[in-house]
Parts: structure tokens; sequence; C-alpha cells
């Protein structure tokens, strides 16, 4: 039974990780930059929609509050600092090291604003447990998790397959040059590119610290393991980073029966080697 709690838990961090390596890889795909502040965003959108919460306001108001503040801050960062650093002729490594600066900043504000002590989301619906089979249990937050994550791999694949501006990003992600000249405009879509997954970074972002708490790090893990995910699933892959992100995360959770908890991030690390050994190009490389 333990195995079976395990497992469910699993697809439940898995599909929250997912949405947090779709968004990524959506970045990272159509910029090539490393945009390691992300993880920021992430963060940002709990604490937003927690002090709306906490102001009295629905959580309706509170939740699209936050997406349209990490919305904003994922458009400022790409228009006031990489789209800086870019007609600059920065190097990758100067826009990596931009970022994780933008990171710290995000995170020591949050810090300095709220304490670095953990919060917890004033929410009694979110605690209510359900049986889903067996022993097994899951609150209803959980349970919103997968399908708001599900609903979120769903629309991306169909925004960017089934809308002219989905469209738009692929072709400045397949070839930038051919974008410039055709004029799309692919400083543009870039900010698009970084409100559209900053938007969707959100999502997580708030959902998961309504089960584990607010705190201003607690992005790193996530962006981490999206980041395995995306490689591991095939950079420019919706299908494969999201997959992957529940594989990863599964194959972390069924090692708690073998292994201390301590020890199941070096599992991730392993994955990520086999994949760099035998697949470096991805498991979904040729998925679009």
């Amino acid at each position: 039974m333990l195995a079976l709690q395990l497992l469910c838990n699993g697809i439940v961090t898995g599909c929250a990780l997912g949405v947090v390596a779709v968004s990524f890889s959506f970045v990272y795909a159509t910029t090539k930059i490393f945009h390691v502040a992300h993880a920021g965003v992430y963060t940002l959108g709990g604490y937003v929609a927690w002090s709306m919460l906490g102001h009295g306001f629905p959580t309706a108001v509170a939740v699209l509050t936050a997406i349209a503040a990490a919305t904003a801050l994922g458009a400022l960062i790409q228009g006031l600092l990489y789209a800086r650093l870019e007609r600059r002729k920065a190097t990758h490594l100067v826009v990596l090291i931009a970022s994780l600066g933008t990171l710290a900043v995000i995170q020591n504000i949050l810090a300095a604003v709220y304490t670095a002590d953990i919060l917890r989301f004033n929410l009694p619906w979110g605690a209510e447990v359900f049986r889903v089979a067996g022993n097994v249990r899951l609150t209803m937050t959980q349970l919103l998790t997968v399908v708001v994550s599900l609903v979120a791999y769903g629309g991306v694949m169909w925004f960017s397959n089934g809308t002219i501006l989905g469209k738009q990003i692929r072709a400045v992600a397949s070839n930038p040059f051919l974008a410039e000249i055709t004029r799309l405009q692919p400083r543009r879509v870039h900010i698009y590119v970084m409100a559209i997954a900053s938007a969707l970074v959100c999502l997580p972002g708030i959902l998961v610290p309504m089960d584990f708490g607010l705190q201003p790090y607690n992005g790193i893990t996530p962006l981490l393991t999206a980041t395995i995910a995306m490689i591991a699933g095939g950079v420019g892959s919706i299908t494969g980073a999201f997959v992957l992100a529940i594989v990863i995360t599964e194959l972390q959770n069924m090692s708690l029966l073998f292994i201390p908890g301590e020890w199941s991030i070096g599992v991730t690390f392993f994955i990520f080697v086999i994949f760099m050994l035998f697949r470096p190009t991805g498991l979904f490389a040729a998925a679009r």
C-alpha cells in the first residue's frame, strides 16, 4: 500500500514539475537562454497569491493576480535584461550569470519582505482528504494539481500547434535568422514567450506551496528537476519535458522503498547521466 501511495504522490508532483519543465523548455527552445531566474518567477507567484488571500480576496482573484504578476515579471526580465544583453552581443555565460543574479535578487527581496520562515496557505478546502483507491489518500490540492497540470499541458500543445502566435514562436525557435528577415520580429516574440512561460510556471508555483508551504528559495529544486526532464525528454519537445518530469519524479518516489530519502535526488542525476551517455538528444528529440 505504501508503494501505491508513493506512486500516486509521484504523479501529483510529476505533473506539477511537468508544467515547470514545459515552461522552461518553451523559453530555452525559443530564446536559447538558460533562464535560471524562472525559479524566482515560480516562487513569486505563490507569495503574491498568499498575500492576496491574506488580505481577504477570493481564491480566484488571488490566483489571477499572481499569474498577472508572474507574467509581467517574466516580460520585464526579457525586455529589460535579456534583450539588452542580446543587443550588446553578450555571451551565453554572461546571460547565465545575469539570470543567476536576477534569481538571487528575487529570492532575497522575498526573504526580506516575508522572512525566510515557512508560510502556510489558510485554505481549509485545500487540505480536505479524499480516498482514491484503497487506503491511498490525496488532498483536494493534490487532485487539483493533477487536473490543472494536464489542462496546462494540453493548452500549451494546442497553442503551439493551433494558433498563429504559436506557429510564429515555433518558426522563431526553428530558424531565428529566417524569422528576422521575414519580419516575424523575434525580439517581440521572445517577450511573448517569456510572458507565457511565466504565467504557466505560476500555476505549480501556487499549487505546490498549498501543500508544502512557501519559502523564498523553494524554486531551485523544482527547476533543477525540470531542467533534467527537459534535456532528457528532448530540448524543444513539450511532450518529452512533461512525460520525463513525471517519470523522473516517479522513480525518485519509488526509490524511497529501497534507499533513504536524502539519496533520492541521486536518482535524478543518475537518469540524467544515462541519457547523456546513450541518448544525448533526448527521448523525444523529434517531437514538437
